[in-house]
């Protein structure tokens, strides 16, 4: 049997196996048929993020920002692109932490905006700031374990 990965549907919070080579062919989740890696940044609500940092096998970048920070609005774009440049590598989300106050004292997020990345249950890294796609790539891939 393949070895598999385990990535939560950020649409619907459902837990999927997907074989790791089958990871780059876009899969889709058994229940609601959204993609599981789309390239493009998911909006989460505060349920949904925790079971994806504690379950994914797939690293997972997460924005924590609001719609009243400017430097927010400024790196959506950066980050949009960023999900573009990882492909499925790395699959990205962000979540408001206005719309979901209590987000910024479970992360012990102090300033937006402000980037974590998880892997397999636990935090491996933190971000924070505007910066380019590029930059942001490049910082994200250097925190990366070898073997994932």
């Amino acid at each position: 049997m393949a070895e598999a990965r385990k990535l939560i549907c950020l649409d619907c919070g459902q837990a999927n196996r997907v074989p790791f080579e089958k990871l780059s062919d876009k899969p889709k989740c058994g229940i609601c048929g959204a993609a599981l890696i789309s390239g493009k940044v998911a909006a989460l609500d505060a349920q949904t993020l925790s079971k994806a940092a504690k379950g994914d096998d797939v690293p997972l970048l997460v924005d924590f920002w609001a719609p009243w920070c400017g430097p927010c609005r400024q790196m959506a774009p950066q980050f949009e692109q960023a999900a573009k440049m990882f492909g499925a590598d790395v699959r990205l989300a962000k979540i408001d932490t206005q719309a979901h106050p209590k987000v910024s004292q479970t992360y012990r997020v102090q300033g937006i905006p402000a980037f974590i990345l998880f892997h397999k249950g636990r935090e491996i890294a933190r971000f924070a700031g505007l910066r380019p796609a590029g930059q942001l790539v490049a910082e994200v891939r250097a925190k990366l374990p070898r073997a994932q």
